[in-house]
């Protein structure tokens, strides 16, 4: 088999023989290969779980074990609430926004 490859992939290719990591051409398409075939099995097997998982969650629907969509979010919502609460102490009122270099700090109000 003959493949033609593409200017920026025969430069890349010789940039990674000329920097020492591969011994020629033929070592960076046999990694690049090998790599290729472990994360297209990694998808294979993600794809066929969450396909699992979709049948799963439309068996429970059937039996009528789901969620009503509001409830869901109103729960996770109050689980945020709860983790801050927990975080920061319970706090009621305003916070104002302050801006340290890259940080943004909320600081509990008077």
């Amino acid at each position: 088999m003959n493949i033609s490859l593409k200017p920026e992939q025969k430069q890349f290719i010789q940039s990674l023989v000329a920097s020492g990591k591969f011994a020629n051409g033929e070592e960076v398409i046999d990694t690049a290969l090998r790599l290729l075939k472990k994360v297209q099995g990694e998808y294979e097997q993600w794809i066929e779980e969450t396909r699992e998982k979709i049948d799963l969650g439309i068996a429970q629907l059937d039996r009528g074990e789901g969620l009503d969509g509001e409830a869901v979010v109103a729960r996770i919502r109050e689980r945020f609430k709860k983790a801050r609460q927990e975080r920061e102490g319970v706090v009621i009122g305003f916070r104002s926004r302050v801006r340290i270099g890259k940080f943004k700090i909320w600081k509990k109000s008077s």
